[in-house]
Formats: C-alpha cells, structure tokens, sequence
C-alpha cells in the first residue's frame, strides 16, 4: 500500500468518524431523552419517511456561529436540523427535520440557512417540500440574528406557495414564530400527545388573562383539528402521521406544471344503490360520504379536516384513476348548511386544489347559511364571500352534481354555473329555490292561507304545487343553469365522462398582479 492510498484511508476514516458524530446529534444521552418521551429523532423520523435507501443528507458538517453565553464550547455537527432529499413512492422529495436533541431543536442563523437551502433546492427542481417540525422556537441566544431566519423561511413559504406542495408536520412542540411557517404551508399534520402549536405558552396565558391551561389544552392536535382550524389531519403515532403524509403525496402533483400520479381505474359502471342513499324527505339526514365513497375509486377518499367545520367535507380521491378534489355539503351535520367555518374550509380547499390543477367535483345539499348573531357578527358575509371567490377564481375542470337542496345563495355559492362551473349535474328530486318550498310558501300565500276555511290543508296543497312548478331541477335546467338531470346510479359515470372532456380545458384570468379575496 502506497503512502497516498493510506491518506485516503485515513482520510476517509475522519470522514466516517465526523459523520458518526453528526448522526449523534446532541448526544446519547440526548437522544435516550428523545426517545423517552415517545419520540424519533430527526434523521430516524427522515428514514422512516423515505423510500428505503434514498434519504441524502446535506450540510451535515454546518455548526452554529455563536461564540457568547458559552456556546463557543457547544458545538454540534448540523446544529439543529438535518436536511436532505430522497424519494417517496419513488418521486423525488426534499425535507427538514428539527433536531430537538440540540439546543431543543431551536431555530439559529444556521439552521435558518439551511432550511432555506433545501426549500430552495425544492423550489428550483419543482419537488414537494416536507418539514417535520420539533422546536422550542428561536434561540435566544442569538437575538435577531435568529429572528431573521425566521423571516427569510416565511418569505420562501410565501414565494413557493401554489408552486410545490408544502407540507407541515408537528412532532413536537412549535411555539412562538415557529407555528407561523407550518401555517403558511399547505398542509398541517399533528401527532396527538406530542404534536403542539402556540403563539404563547401555558405561563404567559395565566400571566395575561387568568387561565390555567395545559400545553396540550392549549396547542394540542385535538384543539387545532377541532376548534381552530389549524391542523388538516391527526395520527396517533409518529409512524401512522408519516404514512398519512406519504398517501397525501401520492395524490398530489410534484409542481404546479405537472400532474398527480395516475393509477389503473377502478369499475366505471352504474351503481343501483345511489338511487336510494338520500332520503326523499328534505329534512332527514344522511352521510354524504356515502355517496363519495360510491362515486370515487376503490373506496379511497382522504378526507381533509374531518374533525372541523364537518357541515362540509372535502378531500382527495381518484376518479378513473386520477386525483379529484371533493367538496360535499354534509347533511348530517348541522343539516349541510353553510356558516364561517365551513366556508373558509371550502375556500381553502379549493384554492389549494385550482393551484395545481386538480378538478373539482362538488356535492350539493345545502339549505342556506347559518343564521344568528354569532354568525353576523362574526363575519359571515365576508367568509361566505371567500368561498364565492374562491369556486368563481378557479380555472381547474368544475363539476357539480345537485344531490337534494340547493336553496338561495348557497346554490350560488357552492359551484353553480354563474360562478364558471363546467358541468352541472342533479339528481331528479334535487330542490332548487330561493328557499324551501315551505318557507316559501308562507310569505307568498300567506293571505290566501289565513282566509282559508281550512289553513292546513290550503298549505299542503300549495306547498306540493310550488315544489311542482318552481322547485325541481327541470326548471333551472330550461334556463341551461343545469346541464343535465341524471339517474343517480350513473353518477361516476357522468362525472368521469365529464373529466375526460374537460381534460384539455383552458381557462384564463383578467390580467393583474392579484385579486383581493375578502380575507
């Protein structure tokens, strides 16, 4: 062996030896923590994620810069993030981890940098980006050095929104500015016990107003999946939050110039049993993701917020093999109708899924907005006005099949032809009004009901002649606001018909930096 073949190898020995320590992170004792709390550490969090083999790890030698408060005596290779690139399902993926095992995964100078390194790397070569975030937030150590950081990942959020996929998802806790980037992300996974999201911590809420709250009370998953809104999904385990990200991916374009993956169909043919899902009756409840799961392939409908605002449903599937988003009023829960939860719900969605042209198929059964105080007073108009936006905005394919009620301007608002929507679709009992036959009924007729020998019966009949003459879809389809009234048993078939045509729809916007969508 020659005197340069063993400098290499010695060489290549201190390369192993610094890639061994940089893979310990903050240390063994650390990493025992980690996984005393339940938790993976970043680069087994980053394995599990990938496709087996394909994780590559870059700036793993990068240290932090800070030499006051002692740190110049701490330094760890990587500092508090690990960042690379691999492959899911065998499309390419960039991501970060937080590396709670140093300095509580604190977010510095460096570890900004790198972090805006890879979405960088995301961004040029049009690849989904994932961070799995684990942080105590910015490392006070460093002052506004850290602050920047945060800035300079915001303003990359914001730049690549609608271009590549973003997804968050909270391994631990996020506080202070570090929920601000997962918020501007596309998606929010929370894993429930460890997953935690909030601007201020448990101490400063009793310092300010009184209330003693936990962390998980505060910024839990259950909070943020029920309540605020902030988290989409929620697993039971960091393994289960990790497969779920990888199915999301799998319905989702790598940028906005490409398309999901395409899969093999499922069966195409009429489905009988449609026919009898919802009820005739206006006011009796059904699931709507009854006839989501009929209509979609193989039963594979991924529901999106499931535990927020569920008056509405949406969520991904495949309809003869590519993505769909759907959107579903849903009847069993507060009737269908539409308040401010569900309308900025819906609005999100659907700008989510116009960013990267995947179509829209809407499910209609809706009886109005909310009423009440809390509604006006809320806000309804505005929110409500995010959803008319937001259908009348979008270029995808549109598809909308009226199931049962469509009444006032619900109808308008959910999809409807004078908001560009391509293809409208309803069942033959489906109502399409100003309101329900019975309401309306009462304010027409009401004299001629009042002098009635018998008011009750005068309704009836009045009632069971406006739902004949002014309610049923034939009438909205004379006007063309209803392309077609369908047998619900072909349903799949005519939406999927309906896709195929549109596959090569072109649509544009008025030229303009913008528009101001009523936020």
């Amino acid at each position: 062996m020659s005197q340069n073949d063993r400098s290499i190898d010695a060489k290549i020995n201190d390369l192993n030896k610094l890639r061994e320590q940089a893979h310990k992170g903050g240390g063994q004792t650390r990493i025992d923590q980690q996984h005393g709390r339940g938790k993976l550490t970043a680069r087994e969090r980053l394995v599990a994620f990938m496709d087996e083999g394909t994780f590559q790890e870059i700036d793993s030698f990068v240290t932090h810069r800070t030499t006051d408060f002692g740190l110049a005596d701490r330094q760890f290779l990587g500092d508090a993030v690990v960042t690379g690139y691999g492959k899911v399902d065998g499309r390419q993926v960039f991501a970060f981890a937080q590396d709670f095992t140093v300095f509580g995964g604190s977010l510095s100078e460096v570890v900004g940098q790198k972090i805006c390194k890879v979405m960088d790397m995301a961004g040029k070569t049009g690849c989904p980006i994932v961070g799995l975030n684990d942080s105590g937030g910015a490392r006070i150590q460093e002052g506004a050095s850290s602050l920047a950081a945060y800035g300079d990942i915001f303003l990359r959020n914001t730049l690549y929104s609608g271009v590549i996929p973003q997804v968050s998802v909270i391994l631990g806790p996020s506080a202070g500015g570090a929920v601000y980037s997962p918020a501007i992300t596309d998606f929010i996974f929370m894993v429930k016990g460890i997953g935690q999201m909030y601007i201020t911590g448990p101490d400063v809420v009793k310092a300010v107003t009184g209330e003693q709250v936990t962390h998980e009370e505060l910024g839990g998953a259950d909070p943020h999946s029920t309540r605020s809104g902030v988290a989409h999904f929620v697993a039971s385990s960091e393994e289960a939050c990790l497969g779920d990200v990888r199915r999301l991916l799998g319905f989702l374009p790598s940028n906005n110039l490409s398309d999901p993956p395409k899969y093999d169909a499922g069966d195409i043919q009429s489905d009988p049993e449609l026919r009898y899902i919802v009820p005739d009756e206006s006011n009796r409840p059904y699931d709507v993701r009854a006839v989501i799961n009929r209509i979609v392939d193989e039963l594979d409908f991924m529901e999106v917020q499931s535990d927020y605002a569920q008056n509405v449903v949406v969520g991904f599937a495949r309809m003869n093999g590519s993505t769909v988003g759907i959107i579903g009023n849903q009847p069993a829960y507060l009737a269908g109708v539409l308040d401010i939860n569900a309308s900025s719900k819906a609005a999100r969605f659907v700008r989510f899924c116009d960013c990267f042209n995947i179509p829209l198929v809407t499910l209609v059964d809706v009886p109005g907005f909310m009423p009440g105080v809390d509604q006006e007073y809320g806000g309804i108009i505005r929110h409500g006005a995010k959803l008319i936006y937001a259908y009348a905005e979008a270029t995808v394919p549109k598809i909308t099949v009226i199931l049962r009620k469509s009444y006032g301007g619900a109808y308008i608002v959910m999809s409807s032809k004078h908001l560009r929507s391509d293809i409208n679709l309803a069942w033959p009992s489906s109502e399409i009004a100003v309101m329900g036959p019975d309401g309306a009924v009462n304010i027409i007729y009401r004299d001629e009901i009042s002098r009635s020998d018998d008011p009750e019966s005068t309704r009836k009949e009045l009632v069971e002649d406006y739902q004949h003459r002014f309610t049923n879809p034939y009438t909205a389809a004379n006007r063309g606001y209803i392309d077609d009234v369908i047998d619900p048993a072909e349903t799949r078939m005519r939406i999927i018909d309906a896709l195929d045509m549109l596959a090569s729809k072109r649509e544009t916007l008025p030229a303009k930096k913008h528009g101001n969508i009523p936020l």
